[in-house]
């Protein structure tokens, strides 16, 4: 009976596997003299009788006195700690279970992917029993000895998290997501999120708005995008032309939707001479049903007709406008009249007339760049948008709005 004990658990150990159940994995390292003697041997086959019929007091009772025989050999002292760890695993005793697995682990008789195994289990069990604290030097030492694993990183965070530990959080997460990203891999959704509670919570805002930036750039979603756009758009000081391409970074992360926000938005590119686009944006409103009903519905029309209107009339006097643009003193002609031809199907024309703009020292000359960036992406030449945004250098309101168009622009094309 000892002998066929002796074999049972010298070939193998049980061990919890991850939270749910136990697993079966390689046994340790064999010698010769890796017998056990019948006093142990007597009463771990007690302990594994009981482990079997579920009677885990029994079977933790047998372990001890195994453990409590004399003179054992460092053979029977690891084979006690294999069936203290089973029983203590499948019971839900998560210190006595850390315990037996420190034991295991610190043993050469444990072959290397036995350990890592070992210390999944000691992380997992006192993750599940909501020990965070206890959790978190297993998981470190796992990925410090066996390497990278996105179930043991997202762990790892977690236990820092559901602590309310935002500076540990912020540690964790930023390092496992720089190194995602470094390898050229896209970061896991929910390590950015906690990163950006967690520079929330620490009140830094650059590093919470460099959490978002990650988010909307590799999770493109109307939530990431608001929180963004908030900060610009609760800037007092912000110029009216940004104010119109924020509400047009709104509407392109789906976050406007408003018929009131159409209508602000029209009249802004109105009177910033670019009626088409304003016929453009309503038309887009039209068509994803934001404007034409409810109560708005007749002045939504009455609006759109008026734009209709002005749109046609600036679109008669288009080719006057180009010819004379080029001349001008200032470049506020060349800027708006190109800007109007790539949106009348005349990009080419109406991009040289903007360069020629930007080149007559604009008064705002970031305000100009974004300007030349948004003709780009209205011509569909999203690649050169995407530097124009991102060569606007000076720090302000416009690099910031321009950073917000090229991370959209530059977003992968579905999740």
């Amino acid at each position: 009976m000892f002998l066929s004990l002796n074999r049972r658990l010298g070939a193998r150990s049980l061990l919890l596997a991850g939270a749910i159940g136990t697993a079966l994995i390689a046994g340790p390292v064999a010698h010769a003299d890796d017998v056990l003697g019948q006093a142990v041997g007597k009463d771990l086959q007690q302990a594994q009788s009981a482990l079997a019929s579920k009677s885990y007091d029994k079977a933790m009772a047998a372990v001890d006195a195994a453990d409590a025989v004399k003179g054992k050999t460092d053979y029977e002292s690891y084979t006690i700690a294999q069936m203290r760890a089973a029983v203590a695993a499948q019971s839900g005793n998560v210190d006595a279970a850390t315990k037996a697995y420190d034991v295991l682990i610190n043993s050469a008789r444990t072959p290397k992917a036995a350990k890592g195994q070992m210390l999944m289990a000691q992380a997992t069990m006192a993750y599940s029993a909501k020990k965070y604290a206890a959790a978190i030097p297993p998981t470190e030492r796992y990925l410090k000895e066996h390497g990278p694993d996105p179930r043991m990183q997202t762990m790892l965070i977690q236990c820092y998290y559901l602590q309310g530990d935002w500076k540990g959080t912020a540690k964790a997460a930023q390092e496992q997501v720089d190194a995602t990203i470094k390898a050229g891999k896209t970061p896991a959704e929910n390590q950015l999120q906690m990163l950006a509670t967690a520079y929330t919570n620490l009140k830094d805002a650059d590093a919470k708005t460099h959490a978002y930036v990650l988010l909307a750039k590799y999770y493109s979603k109307p939530d990431y995008w608001a929180v963004l756009i908030h900060d610009l758009v609760a800037n007092p000081n912000l110029a009216p032309p940004l104010v119109f391409y924020v509400e047009r970074l709104r509407l392109a992360t789906g976050v406007l939707k408003d018929p009131s926000d159409y209508q602000d938005m029209g009249e802004r590119a109105v009177q910033m001479g670019l009626s088409q686009l304003a016929l453009n944006l309503l038309n887009q409103g039209y068509a994803n049903k934001s404007l034409g009903n409810g109560p708005s519905a007749a002045a939504d029309a009455k609006f759109h007709a008026f734009v209709a209107q002005r749109a046609a009339a600036d679109r008669a006097q288009l080719a006057q406008a180009a010819a004379a643009a080029p001349t001008a003193p200032t470049a506020g002609p060349a800027l708006t009249t190109g800007y109007n031809l790539v949106l009348n199907g005349q990009a080419d024309q109406g991009l040289a007339l903007m360069k020629t703009g930007l080149g007559k020292n604009p008064r705002y000359p970031d305000l100009a760049q974004v300007e030349y960036g948004m003709a780009q992406m209205d011509a569909g030449q999203k690649a050169e948008a995407i530097k124009t945004f991102e060569s606007v250098s000076s720090n302000g309101p416009a690099k910031d709005v321009a950073e917000l168009w090229a991370l959209l622009l530059s977003r992968p094309a579905a999740h």
